[in-house]
């Protein structure tokens, strides 16, 4: 049951992930050329968030292909941090997209302040753009979101496409917004920012996004070095072996986890509290795995025999 569980949903995220790929592809391009035929430094952003979407779908789906795979020689502790490194260097390309736009768009203003007029936008391609990519968005979206509650909420990656199938969405929405206004009322209150009013945009979308991608950042970098995982995790791990425990009569000395990617490591420092052999140790963490999947579902468990905790006394550390 667990590996027809496992392969369905590596089925619903390959899926998903070739959805996302592909309706990027098409974004990208469709960003791309309207931008240039607009003479729209928005409507450009709004091409290369889907065009680096496009890279990072086509990434993420042969990450996920291998990354519920055990230990091997090649990575002794399995491809569980594929998923953490995948979510950390997709939100530090955006957020090196986004403060690339915000100096492009200081820039721009900055000129028009001492002079430099930019040239006029084109509003006639914007309607038909809008209006198709923003479909296209909300379709994405939907597509993932629902996907990832499918997969149990277990794939950062999936989670990661919706928010920036979500955030793209409302680029393309919010632009869409202030150029029409900028076009509405160019004759009147807006006619002072009219020939920056396109950079104005973007750097106001863009500082609102910034602070989302850098938690997204945070997050994975926190997971590759081996932050502690939330206080949550924590007591529903501690309420799913206590019935183990309890049976064996041992003590819990201390206990550890860690989330990498979708792969909850739990490290059990146990004394047993009498002499045990080999096979005893292994079926006790085997009953821990089993107990720890039942509320958190790519629960790991590493059993440590010991009388101390995760750090020696200082009597007895060699450091």
């Amino acid at each position: 049951m667990q590996d027809y569980d496992t392969d369905r949903k590596k089925r619903l995220e390959s899926r998903s992930l070739s959805v996302a790929m592909w309706g990027n592809l098409f974004m990208a391009a469709a960003g791309l050329v309207a931008g240039l035929l607009a003479n729209s430094s928005a409507i450009l952003l709004d091409g290369l968030f889907s065009l680096i979407g496009f890279g990072s779908a086509l990434l993420a789906r042969r990450i996920s292909r291998r990354i519920d795979a055990g230990p091997d020689n090649a990575r002794p502790l399995g491809y569980a941090a594929d998923e953490a490194i995948f979510v950390t260097f997709r939100a530090i390309s955006l957020l090196g997209l986004l403060l690339f736009a915000v100096t492009n768009a200081i820039r721009n203003i900055y000129n028009y302040i001492g002079g430099m007029i930019p040239e006029p936008l084109n509003f006639a391609p914007m309607i038909t753009y809008f209006t198709g990519i923003g479909l296209t968005c909300a379709l994405l979206w939907s597509f993932h979101y629902f996907t990832w509650c499918k997969t149990e909420k277990s794939s950062a990656i999936l989670r990661l496409e919706a928010k920036a199938a979500l955030f793209d969405g409302l680029i393309t929405v919010s632009a869409g917004a202030g150029l029409g206004a900028i076009y509405l009322f160019r004759d009147g209150p807006l006619a002072p920012i009219v020939p920056v009013g396109d950079s104005v945009i973007v750097l106001l979308l863009c500082l609102l996004a910034i602070g989302s991608y850098a938690r997204e950042f945070r997050g994975g970098l926190g997971e590759l070095a081996g932050v502690s995982a939330s206080p949550a995790h924590l007591a529903t791990a501690r309420r799913a072996l206590r019935s183990a425990i309890a049976e064996d009569g041992g003590r819990l000395q201390d206990m550890s986890i860690t989330k990498l990617g979708r792969t909850i490591l739990m490290m059990v420092y146990y004394d047993p509290g009498r002499p045990v052999s080999a096979a005893e140790i292994d079926s006790l963490n085997l009953r821990m795995i089993r107990d720890a999947r039942t509320t958190l579902t790519n629960a790991d468990v590493l059993l440590v025999i010991s009388e101390h905790p995760r750090r020696w006394p200082d009597e007895l550390s060699p450091y």
